[in-house]
């Protein structure tokens, strides 16, 4: 009988080594889907908004090109510069009402309701608006704060004013309030998701200490609801930006926005001009967002 001879005793006796990916080539591939996901729909789009950016065009067509010229025009034009500041002002009062009420909502939600089942309760009833069209959500003002609306024929008929308050609707005032009533519950959403992570009894310990219901609120429960109101702050910062059809519509055309003046340059057929735009916006947008992310550490709620 043949004699086998110590190495082929050595293959059969040890088994075969699974062919196994590094550490590094797992995480590549996990991160692969998502990678293409975003490359895809994300980065490809902007890449090509960019490259549109520059090019040349007339009243019919693009022409593939190299130029700064619609930059030029959006830089250098003080209608754009009063367009962007105009923007900006939308901005930062509605994000000014909409801290105020997200944090007193959440506040409420988190620490004056007791059962959670209630809270839930409670934050779904403030869902409940959301569930329409937004279009359906802002028009609805309009017979509200008409002419002929109910808010001037309550003060009419009571005596307080002798003739409709013009300024109600079709003004700025009004492009606030309905985005207020827009945005307002992606302000109060990450807020409150930050406050019920608070633990409880840090506010009892800072009440045993001796310490006031203001100074709980300025010293203990406002510096760790931060990351909430960075979060929401993102949310609605960006959705005013972005907004032309609440300006359009409430402001009845008398005020603008950039993105207003992207849409009507497309209407126009204007496509590298609103690119420009479109570039410049983006920018400005991703300071902002850089900003807030220095000032306050997200990551503990993502």
């Amino acid at each position: 009988m043949a004699t086998m001879t110590s190495s082929e005793t050595d293959k059969i006796e040890s088994p075969k080594k699974a062919f196994r990916l590094s550490p590094a080539a797992i995480s590549y591939l996990q991160a692969t889907p998502l990678t293409v996901i975003l490359g895809a729909f994300l980065l490809l789009p902007i890449a090509m908004i960019a490259v549109v950016s520059f090019w040349d065009y007339d009243f019919a067509q693009m022409y593939p090109d190299f130029l700064t010229m619609n930059y030029a025009e959006t830089l250098g034009s003080w209608v754009t510069w009063k367009t962007y500041l105009n923007t900006l002002k939308f901005a930062v009062i509605v994000w000014a009402i909409t801290v105020f009420i997200g944090f007193w909502v959440a506040y409420f939600l988190a620490f004056h309701i007791r059962t959670t089942a209630m809270q839930m309760v409670l934050f779904l009833v403030c869902t409940v608006p959301f569930l329409t069209s937004n279009i359906i959500r802002m028009i609805s003002w309009i017979p509200v704060l008409g002419r002929n609306g109910i808010i001037n024929s309550g003060l009419i008929h009571s005596g307080i004013i002798s003739e409709p308050v013009e300024w109600l609707l079709y003004s700025d005032f009004a492009v606030v309030l309905a985005m207020v009533h827009l945005y307002t519950l992606f302000m109060v959403t990450p807020i409150f998701n930050t406050l019920m992570r608070i633990d409880k009894s840090l506010v009892e310990a800072a009440r045993d200490a001796g310490a006031s219901s203001v100074q709980i609120l300025t010293n203990v429960i406002i510096p760790l609801a931060k990351p909430g109101i960075a979060i929401g702050t993102i949310f609605v910062v960006t959705l005013v930006m972005a907004d032309f059809s609440t300006v359009q519509v409430m402001s009845g055309g008398q005020s603008a926005s950039v993105a207003l003046m992207m849409k009507n340059q497309m209407s126009l057929l204007q496509y590298p001009a609103a690119a420009a735009n479109a570039v410049v916006l983006l920018v400005l947008v991703l300071l902002m967002v850089a900003g807030i992310l220095r000032i306050v550490d997200i990551r503990k709620e993502l």
